[in-house]
């Protein structure tokens, strides 16, 4: 009797193993954050040695992020839970087409304009995971009223994610920041 169940067990084990899987969540190979972050350093620095970007100084944040200051500002730099202000132009490094800005004009004339959309200074927690994840570590190197560009390889921005037309997966990201102050 135990051998017959044991035998019987072996076989319902084996067919449950055959079985394909019908999970939603089971969407293939994981993201390669670590292998894309690498690609994507490498494209940032070469970028970064024929871009003329003129800057008081720049930061390379260990997380691959990279803040260019053109204009220092002033008092203490957010930290997580600081509620920041700012107008901002994103951009795609590649070809540095538009995909989204703040600034009416701005939209209008890259063809990017919503109608209905309230262009307005972009207000947003830090660390509260409401923005791309490279804003966080930007802005948290980053005094108020400073002027600066954050260039963001794709893992801190929209990685493979394929939501967005305007952003092509896998891309990095610029945006021109106006640092308009904190709350």
């Amino acid at each position: 009797m135990m051998r017959n169940l044991l035998v019987l067990f072996l076989f319902a084990l084996v067919g449950l193993s055959a079985c394909e899987t019908t999970s939603p969540f089971n969407q293939g190979p994981a993201y390669d954050f670590e292998g894309n972050l690498a690609i994507d350093r490498k494209k940032i620095a070469a970028y970064l040695d024929t871009a003329k970007i003129d800057s008081i100084y720049r930061i390379h944040d260990p997380s691959g992020v990279v803040v260019i200051v053109h204009q220092e500002g002033k008092g203490s730099r957010p930290t997580n839970n600081t509620v920041v202000y700012t107008d901002y132009i994103g951009k795609l490094m590649t070809n540095g087409t538009v995909f989204d800005t703040s600034y009416e004009d701005v939209a209008r004339l890259k063809n990017r304009y919503v109608e209905g959309r309230v262009y307005a200074p972009l207000s947003f927690v830090v660390g509260s995971a409401s923005v791309i994840t490279g804003w966080d570590f930007g802005f948290k190197r980053l005094r108020p009223s400073s002027k600066a560009t954050f260039i963001i390889p794709s893992p801190y921005a929209y990685s493979n994610q394929k939501s967005n037309a305007k952003i092509p997966e896998n891309s990095v990201l610029i945006f021109q920041i106006d640092f308009l102050g904190i709350d």
